[in-house]
């Protein structure tokens, strides 16, 4: 249920202008290949940037790929801790928390990461390829956060300096964790009761009551009573052909109406805290009692290298 067509229309009928959408394969990495080959961008805005699209951005780039955000209404209730970008160029539109998704007639998810190493939990997790899934990555980017990383950068939250992310997944790997490439594989292959948990988002249960399904057989769990924040944001092209016309779209994206329906479209949370949802919303999409995110900063020459280790140890065990 993309928000995409709705936008279309509902945009159009207020302003004197066609909006397209384009879908590249390769999502940003396509625009940054154009722009270091010296092609034309041929679009106005992106949108669905995530933190580490704009540290993958600036790293490959010399010049900006990405103007500043400029006069954008409704960038003040954005809410707190979302504006993910240190140079202005993005503004949020929505979030999610990546956790747990476990079917609660089957089995019942471990409270902690290290719990999934438990024997009973052998075969049971699908998870993404972080190299080829935002939804993946973000998991990866969790157990970096919560064991650390080989060189001492980020130091893991359990204190064991001889123990890291790549132990970690290897211990998963050894407990049969199945890694697929999307998020749209590897939830499809829960559905069809292939294992009974998978890394996706907190608001399932929107989804779920959408589609009249059990709610038992939605269940979310938050590992350490943490998830992954995961905003995504929309970004004007530096040499965008329209804009100003870009701009008013990002201002249209933060009305109140607007941004209820793209949380709900895209069953995640809204970037504003005047977004206008169903009440019982709240009730549906869980939000963990300790979000846990990288800035800009701390990604900056690091989140590359951390998803290339994992691949080469995943790939030769």
């Amino acid at each position: 249920m993309s928000p995409g067509e709705w936008l279309k229309s509902e945009f159009e009928s207020r302003v004197d202008a066609t909006l397209e959408w384009a879908t590249p394969d390769n999502e940003v990495n396509y625009y940054i290949e154009r722009a270091a080959a010296g092609a034309g961008i041929d679009a106005d805005l992106y949108v669905g940037l995530t933190t580490e699209d704009l540290v993958r951005v600036d790293e490959a780039l010399d010049d900006d790929l990405f103007a500043e955000r400029g006069d954008v209404d409704g960038v003040a209730d954005v809410r707190e801790g979302l504006l993910f970008d240190p140079f202005d160029r993005a503004v949020p539109y929505d979030t999610g928390y990546v956790s747990l998704v476990y079917d609660g007639t089957e089995t019942e998810a471990p409270a902690t990461f290290e719990g999934l190493l438990d024997d009973e939990h052998a075969g049971q997790l699908i998870a993404q390829n972080p190299g080829a899934s935002s939804t993946g990555r973000a998991f990866l980017l969790h157990t970096v956060h919560r064991f650390g990383d080989p060189d001492g950068t980020i130091e893991g939250g359990d204190g064991d300096p001889d123990y890291d992310y790549l132990d970690y997944w290897a211990d998963l790997q050894e407990n049969d964790v199945r890694v697929l490439g999307s998020w749209d594989d590897a939830y499809a292959a829960w559905s069809e009761g292939e294992a009974p948990m998978v890394v996706s988002y907190s608001t399932d249960q929107v989804f779920a009551s959408q589609e009249g399904e059990n709610l038992e057989e939605h269940q979310i769990r938050f590992l350490n009573d943490q998830a992954y924040a995961n905003p995504e944001g929309m970004a004007v092209f530096a040499d965008a052909d329209e804009p100003d016309l870009a701009r008013r779209f990002m201002s249209f994206v933060l009305e109140p109406e607007v941004q209820g329906e793209i949380a709900q479209r895209n069953v995640a949370f809204p970037a504003t805290d005047t977004a206008t949802l169903p009440e019982d919303y709240a009730e549906l999409a869980q939000a963990p009692a300790d979000p846990v995110t990288f800035t800009y900063d701390e990604l900056q020459g690091s989140v590359d290298g951390w998803v290339e280790d994992w691949e080469r140890q995943y790939a030769g065990n």
